[in-house]
Parts: structure tokens; sequence; C-alpha cells
């Protein structure tokens, strides 16, 4: 029935003429070749950017380092289309409204993020710090071919700088406002002809973002969160010892040791502030009229509103501790490739290990974390080769993660000890295999076919152990075994594919559409199994170069998504855990116009439009409530006493993390000092229209529209050895939510709020030789 709606505007995209860079206006993308053109292995082959028939954003060195971008959330800077919010020490993102908004053991994410080719799969590992990159490929849409299961979203590339054959050092040095303080350096180390060794580095540390003054009313020695402490180094080696053969094998070991932003808490059992007997009062609704008592939600409540300063306001009481998130991640990867001669064969192999060790601070709870282990290896091997008209490869996937989780709810009010509301051991052990293959034919000199298939098989294993209460026990971990053992297993296979065509009519135009499919594996919770999540996109476009040396680019897209089967969570019952629903269809269809124009020599313009219309058609689910008769019971899954189960429908509801519009503008202005130099005056205004945080399009959860910009001043030598930049980034100090969302705990009924960063400002210094 809204078929009409996505054939509309795969054709009105192409019309478009507002338009924008993707990436940070000082730098639109990775350093291009000398004739202009941006590399990109997007299609796990060199292309120019503007060939590949996939809507994409490229982020260069260059730019990373004017943004500032040291972990995972700095990206919504220069990728202002991803949204990434951040649940404690999890990182989620989501790409045109489509994401995973759940911590889950045996639910993975639904954007692909890769590291030369490394898989990363897990929230918590993607806290990691970025340093010494090379460029980031952001790709929108369905990649389940070439990427895989869980890339329904789209997939995130992240390359880093390889070593030279020459010698050679940089070194970034930062300062700003909360005694921010960063250094990152490399050094190129030659073998010779043959390759070399290259070490990089980072260092990381700055003040909390949040102060809690109820914290330092009571004499706390932390009355800050929001902190970074981030060390991290490489070695890698580059190899070309024959002309047919390059190796590349890298070695990796980050540290984080930070206290994550606590979270602002509205108690609505506070005198006043509740549902009231009938759930009529404070915007609270009755979910269920035919239940006896008030099963209250708050609907229509507007208590984000409490918090007018998100850079101050009362913490967790000063019974919690605000102790630092802990996490040591290493990592091997290597890639091998060798020229056959008309066929390249590849293979890229990764493992890594991830402990972490957390004691999160709620408002009066705290989350310990005695053990969270990940360990995961990727495999892949890949044949790429053209044959006259036809351009193909084929390969295949071996993926493993095993996780290991002993996690517990503590309150220190119950009990002379404490107790502990509920202590979970969760070992998860999954497979995967697959194997793809991609073809392209040109079937004219302008007209080219593409067509790809990928089957994959899934294999997941679980053992969750519950502990139950444990009255009057103090923050320790548990001995001897659970109180229940469930074993788990989910297995799934599934086929996904790609038809498309690409017309080029010339060397400045492509014309794609195309059709594909994504597939997000099913999995487990402490109940039981859940089904695979899918999408069916339909996608069509244009690239074009302009003007007479091609120096403009105008890119346009339209899509329209059939999402079946959808994942989502809920907490219903903190003594069972956060349980996962497949919850049936929804509709995601958009339109994205970006641009960048160079209108002198010396002026650069780049600007976006991004129309995002993301919505349930079918979504039940279960509340969390607010019960006037029992402050204990914190879940609802049914809506009628009677026989039959009447699960809440939220069909209609937006979709979390995607606002309607989202604009950029962009400007850079170089201004020439002769023999002394170069000054570039860079602006970069971002626009995100209102949003929700949740499935429940909440009122307190929703994000109201706002404006980011950042602005910049940059001076360069002719030499280009060294250069200094004086930044200020978000300079409206807008903060928008992180996190939002209503949690009923026993007999707390509270709404929880995390923000983003505020203003930051600051010089940083390059020297590059």
């Amino acid at each position: 029935m809204r078929v009409p709606h996505y054939r509309h505007f795969l054709f009105a995209s192409c019309a478009l003429g507002v338009v924008a860079t993707p990436a940070f206006a000082q730098d639109p993308g990775p350093a291009p070749t000398d004739d202009g053109v941006i590399i990109v292995t997007a299609q796990n082959r060199s292309e120019n950017v503007q060939d590949v028939p996939i809507a994409i954003d490229v982020i260069g060195d260059e730019a990373i380092e004017d943004a500032g971008i040291t972990d995972f959330q700095d990206l919504s800077r220069v990728a202002p289309v991803l949204n990434i919010t951040q649940d404690g020490n999890y990182t989620r993102v989501a790409v045109r409204g489509v994401g995973t908004n759940s911590n889950d053991e045996g639910q993975d994410q639904s954007v692909a993020v890769n590291i030369d080719g490394e898989y990363i799969n897990r929230p918590n590992v993607l806290n990691l710090a970025l340093f010494d990159i090379d460029r980031i490929e952001v790709l929108r849409g369905p990649q389940g071919t070439l990427y895989g299961r869980n890339a329904t979203g789209g997939a995130i590339n992240f390359i880093t700088r390889k070593a030279g054959t020459e010698f050679g050092a940089d070194i970034n040095a930062t300062y700003g406002n909360y005694d921010h303080r960063k250094l990152e350096a490399g050094v190129d180390i030659p073998f010779g002809p043959i390759g070399g060794l290259r070490l990089a580095g980072v260092y990381n540390k700055r003040d909390g973002y949040f102060f809690h003054p109820n914290r330092e009313a009571a004499g706390s020695d932390k009355v800050r969160s929001g902190t970074a402490d981030n060390l991290g180094a490489r070695a890698t080696i580059s190899l070309t010892p024959t002309d047919a053969l390059t190796i590349d094998l890298s070695g990796e070991y980050v540290h984080n040791e930070n206290i994550v932003g606590a979270f602002a808490s509205y108690n609505f059992n506070a005198p006043g502030q509740g549902p009231g007997p009938d759930c009529s009062q404070n915007g609270f609704v009755d979910a269920a009229p035919l239940i006896p008592g008030g099963q209250c939600i708050p609907l229509n409540t507007n208590v984000a509103d409490a918090f007018p300063d998100r850079s101050s306001y009362d913490g967790p009481v000063p019974q919690i501790p605000l102790n630092p998130n802990e996490q040591d991640s290493y990592a091997v990867r290597g890639k091998v490739q060798y020229d056959l001669g008309g066929a390249t064969l590849t293979y890229l192999g990764g493992y890594r290990r991830t402990d972490q060790d957390t004691d999160l601070a709620l408002p009066r709870y705290t989350f310990y974390e005695f053990d969270n282990t990940v360990e995961t290896q990727s495999h892949e091997l890949r044949l790429n080769g053209t044959a006259g008209a036809l351009t193909y490869q084929g390969g295949f996937f071996y993926y493993r993660e095993q996780l290991s989780n002993l996690r517990g709810l503590y309150s220190p009010f119950i009990g002379p000890n404490g107790s502990f509301l509920n202590t979970f051991a969760r070992d998860t052990d999954s497979k995967s295999y697959a194997g793809f293959g991609q073809v392209e034919f040109a079937v004219t000199d302008t007209v080219t076919l593409v067509g790809g298939l990928r089957y994959t098989i899934d294999r997941r294993d679980g053992v969750f152990g519950n502990y139950g209460f444990r009255f009057n026990t103090a923050p320790v971990a548990p001995e001897g075994p659970p109180n229940s053992i469930v074993e788990l297993e989910q297995d799934n296979e599934q086929l996904t594919w790609l038809a498309g065509v690409n017309y080029q009519p010339n060397m400045d135009t492509l014309i794609y559409g195309k059709v594909s499919t994504g597939y997000k594996s099913g999995g487990f919770d402490s109940v039981g199994p859940y089904d695979p999540e899918t999408n069916t996109a339909y996608e069509g476009g244009v690239k074009l170069n302009l003007g007479p040396r091609g120096e403009h680019v105008l890119n346009a897209a339209g899509f329209y998504y059939d999402y079946t089967d959808l994942q989502t969570a809920v907490l219903l019952d903190p003594g069972i855990g956060q349980q996962v629903f497949n919850a049936g269809a929804a509709t995601i269809w958009g339109v994205e116009v970006e641009g960048n124009f160079k209108l002198s020599p010396l002026d650069t313009f780049s600007a976006s439009f991004n129309y995002l219309n993301a919505e349930y058609d079918e979504l039940f689910a279960s509340y969390a409530i607010f019960d006037t008769e029992n402050p204990n019971n914190n879940g609802l899954p049914d809506l009628d006493p009677g026989p039959a189960l009447v699960q809440p429908n939220l069909a209609g509801n937006t979709l979390p993390q995607s606002p309607k519009f989202t604009i950029t503008l962009g400007y850079d202005h170089v201004f020439e000092l002769g023999n002394a130099g170069t000054i570039t005056a860079s602006a970069y205004s971002r626009f995100k229209s209102e949003y929700f945080t949740t499935i429940f399009n909440y009122r307190s959860g929703e994000q109201e529209a706002f404006t980011q910009t950042d602005l910049s001043l940059k001076y360069q030598p002719l030499s280009e050895v060294w250069s200094i930049q004086a930044f200020v980034r978000n300079l409206e100090d807008e903060q928008p939510l992180a996190y939002a969302n209503f949690v009923s705990a026993g007999p707390d009924d509270n709404f929880d709020f995390a923000f983003q960063a505020p203003r930051t400002y600051g010089v940083r210094v390059g020297v590059e030789f």
C-alpha cells in the first residue's frame, strides 16, 4: 500500500538541487589523487567514490584531525547521518533510523563496524579509542552481500594509516577546556623498497563534562562524571616483497579508564510527582483500564525540562560510588593480498580480546560488573577479478564471538550490608559461516548490471544463570553455581541478495537503482529465543561531477525499507533482566541530497539535506509501568485480564534516533599570506529536527530540534611541515539527549537521562615531516 511513496521519492531524489557533503567542511574526504579523485574501498576494491553505487560518506585523515575525533561518538560531528548515543558504557549507532537499542548478550548490532576488515560487534567494544586513522567510510543502506549479517542499516569502515617506505613522523597535540590534553603521534621506519614499520599511539585525558552538586555538598571525592582517559598503541608492518604480494600486519592495544556520564534522574515517587490513584496526573495515562488498579505510563510527562542545565545536575546519591569504567582491548589483524594476474586473492583475519571492569552508577543503585570478557575472531578469503565485461568477487567468511558476563544490580539501602536485586551469569558462544559472490556485467559502455548473493549460517549457544535476590550481601561476586540455569540455542540460515543497474552516460554521471536485502541474526534472552529481523531495501540515486573540470560534486538518493520481525528490547522485571521481542514490521523511507562546490580556488561551500520517515507498522511490545497498587510490579505485557493475550501495540510510533530532517552547511575560505603561508577559516553547522530516544515515544524522551556549529582557524606555512588550529565545537552549547528512558525497578519509578557533550574549545598543533 505504501509502494507509491518510495517510487515517488526515488524519482524526486534525482531532481533535487539543494545539497551537501557528508564530511567536515574543512576537508570533504580523504586526500584526493593528483586529479582530484577520492579513492575508497567500499566494494572491496579501489574505486573513485563517485563511481560507487552506494550512498557513502567519506572522512579523510585531515578532517579527522581537524574535527578532533577521539572516539566513536565523535563521528556524528563529521557524518551527521549517523545517530550515536551512549547508554552508560555502551555505544549505539543508527543509520537511517536502523539501529539496536539493546545491550543484550544474545543480540547483535544492526550496523556492521570494521577496522581494517576486523568486525566489531559488541556495543561496549565500540568505546575503543580512535587514532591514526587514514579515512572513515560510512555506507548507508543494507550491505548484506559483501558485509554479511548485521549490516541491515549499513556499514562503517575504519582504515588505519599504513607504513611508508620513507622515514617520516607526525605529531598532533591538543589542549582545550575541561583540561583536555591529547597527544597523538606516529612514525614510519622504512625497511627499504619492500616496506616499513609504523608505530602510532594516542594519549587522551579530560575532566568530566558533568558536575553533580549533591555529591559536592555531601563531601564526596568524585563530583564529576563524563571523564576521558585513554591510551592506545599500534604497530603496523606493511610489506611488498614482490610486485604481486602485499602484506599488512597490525598489533594494537587500547586502554580506557573513564567515568561515564552519570544519569540525571527524575523521581516520580517524590511528593506530588506521581500519577495519582487513577493515572490522570502529571502527564500519566492508564495503559490498561480493564485491569484493576492503575497501570500508569508517563506518556505525556515532560520532565526533561527539570534539568535546564545539562552540565550541572544531581547525580547518584553519595552512597553510590562513581568508579571508573576500565577497559583493555588487545587486537591483532592482518591482510595478505596476491595478484594472480587478472584476479586478486585476499585474506583478511583478526582476533580481539576485550576485558571490562565496570561499576556503573545509577541514581540509587550500582550495576556491578564482576566479569565482562569478549573474544572475537574473523576470517575472510576473497577472490576479485575481471574477465572481459565481467567484474566479479566471491569468497568465504567465518566469525566467532565468545562472551563471558557476570553482573548484578546492587542497592546499599536494603539490609545492613546492602542487597543485590539480581545477579546474572551469562556466557554465549556464537559462530557464523558465509559464502558470498557479486558480479557486475557491462551490457554496454554505459549500462552495467549488478547481482549478488550471500548465504549465512549462524549458530549461537548460551548458558544463562540467575542467582536471584541476594539479601544483605556486600558488593562482591557470588560464590557457587546460580540458583537457576537455562541452556539456550538459536540457529539461523539466511540468503541475502542484491540486484541493481548502473547507468553512466559519461565520466561525470552515475545513475543507479537497486534492490537489496539485509539480515540480523536471531538470538535469545533469559526467557528464550527470538527470530532474526530482515530488511528489503529499494534505493535509487544519482552522482554528478559538475563544472568545467568536475570540481563540484552533487549526489542524491531516495530509499524505501520494508522491515519485518524487528528485535526490540524492553526491561520489564529487574529480577529477569532485559527481554527482546520480535516487534513486527516497520516502514522507512527518505531522501538524501549532498554536495560540495568549489566556488573559487580559495572558497568551498558544502551542504546536505536529509529527510527520513521511520514508522512502526506493527510493534507488539510490553510496558514498564508505575503500578499504583503494587509498587513491585514493574512490567505490563497484557492489557486485558481475559484469557487472551492482548499486548500493547505501538504501531504508528516513530523509530528511535530518527529525526525527520538533518541539514548541514559548511564554508571554508583560505586567506593567502604570501610567503607567510595560509589561514583557513572554517564554519560547519548541522541541524537535527526532534526525535525520540525509545520505541515508546514518551514526551519526556523526545529531544527537541537543535543546531550545533563548529568554527576553526588554521594557520599553515608554505612548507606545510606544521600547523596550528584554534577551534570551538558546539558553539551553541547544545547538549542533546544521549539516553532517556522510564525505568521501574522494585518500588522505584524514575525517568533517567544522559546528555551529550557541551561546548568545547581549544588549540591543536600539528607537525609532519
